[in-house]
């Protein structure tokens, strides 16, 4: 039987992976949630997805036209696990409801690492989640990070210690109350930033700092990474690693045109992918710089989507369905998620 799925807020990151567990062949889409009878709430009904609401909100939608199925706790008794994508600490109200129903939870990179057993990134430390019940997805730039430093960790040379900058992206393109104006903010003003701390949740004991600005952009972020390797390497193994590794591309700027993450978001949408997204990190593989055994490289992470494919794999973790080279493979076929060269 396919195992049965919520997702407990219809946004940016639970529309996306709704979505994809539609796509999945062992998974099925029981309904999403959503607390404001908005735009998004109207989507999923013309998707033909099943819309599950507070039990103190049903009156609100009623009132708006847009049908539901039923309430939150009806949508949590159908499934075998729940895919938290609330806004950050949301998802831990909700933890004692999921707990009371003894249901297995996915939470999301913006609740702290104490809501649940594991944090999670599909290609650093799957088998953490085997059969675990409550499992958190590490955020878009942790994730990024992630990918980056266990395939330079496995497949090029133990990592010594990691330095990094995180270039944010202020605000989301459909957020129309955030972000700063022409202005560069301070994202933290502590050292190391919380991304530091929040790969080591996953890469236990990394030697790792990372500071953060805000840009007004909204886009994507980019990361400035100088990692520093237990032996001197070469720039073409680094590449052959990075390409040769599923949800990492690389782009070559003189090559292509684009030095830029706008040029980037601009070639994923002419080849019509499914909203512009890119779940791949994207590494710009003319800033891949090695001296001795000092690796330097700049890549992209595309805020909005690069989380998915990791919540996907979460679930077949959670419930036991498969390994992590099965699910990474079934997940990757079924969103056409690429790796090696963007544009070759």
């Amino acid at each position: 039987m396919k195992v049965r799925v919520a997702v407990n807020g219809y946004g940016t990151i639970g529309k996306r992976v709704a979505d994809a567990v539609r796509l999945q062949p062992d998974m099925e889409l029981i309904g999403v949630s959503k607390t404001s009878p908005n735009y998004e709430a109207w989507s999923a009904v013309k998707k033909g997805i099943k819309l599950y609401v507070p039990e103190s909100e049903a009156e609100r939608f009623k009132q708006a036209g847009i049908p539901i199925a039923g309430t939150l706790e009806e949508l949590f008794k159908q499934v075998d696990v729940i895919v938290d994508a609330t806004p950050n600490g949301v998802g831990a109200e909700y933890k004692p409801k999921y707990v009371e129903l003894k249901k297995k939870a996915i939470f999301q990179g913006g609740e702290k690492a104490e809501v649940a057993e594991v944090s999670f990134s599909a290609l650093c430390n799957y088998d953490e989640a085997l059969n675990k019940n409550y499992v958190r997805v590490v955020s878009c730039n942790t994730t990024g990070m992630l990918r980056i430093l266990c395939t330079i960790n496995s497949k090029v040379a133990p990592i010594v210690k990691a330095r990094g900058v995180v270039i944010r992206r202020a605000a989301d393109p459909k957020e129309v109350k955030r972000g700063p104006i022409n202005s560069i903010v301070l994202d933290s003003v502590n050292v190391p930033s919380h991304h530091a701390k929040d790969v080591q949740t996953v890469f236990k004991g990394l030697d790792i700092i990372t500071t953060a600005v805000v840009v007004p952009t909204t886009l994507m972020h980019v990361h400035s990474m100088n990692i520093t390797l237990s032996n001197n390497v070469k720039r073409e193994q680094v590449i052959d690693a990075l390409k040769n590794t599923p949800r990492i591309v690389t782009v070559q700027s003189k090559k292509s045109g684009i030095t830029s993450t706008a040029e980037a978001i601009e070639f994923v949408r002419d080849l019509g992918r499914y909203r512009n997204d890119v779940p791949e990190v994207l590494v710009f593989e003319d800033s891949v710089y090695v001296n001795g055994n000092e690796l330097f490289l700049t890549y992209a992470v595309h805020q909005e989507s690069i989380v998915v494919p990791e919540n996907i794999d979460a679930i077949r973790a959670v419930m036991g369905l498969a390994s992590a080279e099965e699910s990474i493979k079934i997940t990757n076929a079924t969103l056409q998620i690429m790796k090696g060269s963007l544009i070759e």
